[in-house]
């Protein structure tokens, strides 16, 4: 992927050196593959499943309004779950070895209406290089309505952002579908850096994964149901899947605990892997239903400093980069609940609303 500017971090330190190797050590005395386990693959076939069950139920069972409703929910939350566990992993190829492999289960974005190739360019490629780095980081680039970091400018509707945030992030899948991929695809540019637009298999692909998501979501149930009747509950679940979703992926980053740095002549003084610390908050670590659920995105500590090892053993490498960031002098960031998660994004958008003054580091 061709970036339009480049910007470069200190060269490597002792402190990333000395966390390959204890995770490595950690690995083979445990005797255990860094890709997916039993557990996985079971957690796998139980999402697809909520997801499949979900949806069939709520298109062709004879249910009535307040069911519907419940499952709508229930199929937002299982597609949420589906990108969280399967998706994630498979795009950043940590579910396995074998590629062909990972590229069926990261076709599962497209199946949700989101091109895995184009998730593979903004994510894996930007967001995980640049993570908080101002404008460098399209996952902290929300438009017109979000002041996500410092430098970007204050409109005086950002005053309010922390109220109206969470309906914005119910619509957050509709402007993915169709507005934010469209343009990416036209311009041949995510948030001003160009890339390499996808040709042949990749690109047939990616049209095959918008019709099996039009054919799923739009056309199957408007052929069974009224447009009308179905419209309500087609809202329920689109707004369900991109809270869940936009939330989650917020209180990593954009948090009052997470640091945001900008490039000075396109150098950043800390080397990557110290940074990847600094801009990354873990959460609610000793819950099990939530490690289950979010896929380890509650251990983004550990997925930016490992994105190729698979989730399911990111509890146990949390003990392992807590005591190595402590080793070297550097500041592991946790919120021991969810709750104080939530706080601290909401906090953070208040703070860049201009709501609340900001800390001396964020200032």
């Amino acid at each position: 992927m061709a970036i339009t500017e480049k910007v470069h971090f200190a060269a490597p330190g002792a402190f990333h050196a000395d966390l390959k190797r204890r995770v490595e050590e950690w690995l083979e005395e445990e005797g255990r593959s860094p890709k997916a386990n039993g557990a996985m693959r079971l957690k796998t076939a139980a999402v697809l499943a909520w997801a499949a069950a979900s949806w069939g139920l709520l298109v062709f069972a004879p249910v009535g309004a307040w069911l519907a409703a419940l499952l709508a929910v229930s199929l937002g939350l299982a597609l949420a779950g589906i990108g969280f566990n399967v998706m994630h992993d498979a795009n950043h190829g940590s579910y396995s070895d074998d590629p062909r492999l990972n590229g069926a289960l990261a076709f599962t974005s497209d199946l949700m209406g989101a091109s895995s190739w184009l998730w593979r360019q903004k994510h894996n490629v930007m967001h995980h290089t640049y993570a908080n780095v101002a404008g460098m980081d399209p996952d902290v680039e929300a438009g017109t309505f979000l002041r996500l970091e410092p430098t970007q400018p204050r409109r005086p509707w950002h005053r309010f952002q922390h109220l109206y945030a969470w309906p914005l992030y119910g619509v957050f899948m509709v402007k993915w579908w169709f507005v934010d991929e469209i343009q990416d695809l036209v311009t041949g540019r995510i948030h001003g850096h160009r890339f390499q637009r996808p040709r042949g298999w990749d690109l047939a692909l990616l049209v095959l994964g918008k019709v099996l998501f039009l054919a799923w979501a739009v056309v199957i149930p408007v052929v069974v149901h009224p447009t009308w009747a179905i419209l309500p509950f087609w809202l329920l679940a689109v707004g369900t899947l991109g809270i869940t979703l936009a939330s989650v992926f917020q209180l990593a980053h954009c948090v009052v605990d997470a640091e945001f740095v900008a490039a000075t002549n396109g150098a950043i003084p800390t080397d990557w892997a110290a940074h990847q610390v600094s801009a990354t908050v873990d959460f609610a670590r000793r819950s099990r239903l939530l490690a289950w659920y979010l896929g380890g995105l509650n251990f983004q500590v550990e997925h930016h400093l490992f994105p190729k090892i698979c989730h399911v053993h990111y509890p146990a490498l949390a003990r392992i980069v807590e005591a190595t960031c402590r080793d070297h002098g550097i500041r592991y960031r946790a919120q021991p609940t969810l709750r104080r998660a939530l706080a601290g994004n909401i906090r953070w958008l208040r703070v860049m609303g201009g709501y609340e003054a900001p800390s001396a580091a964020h200032a």
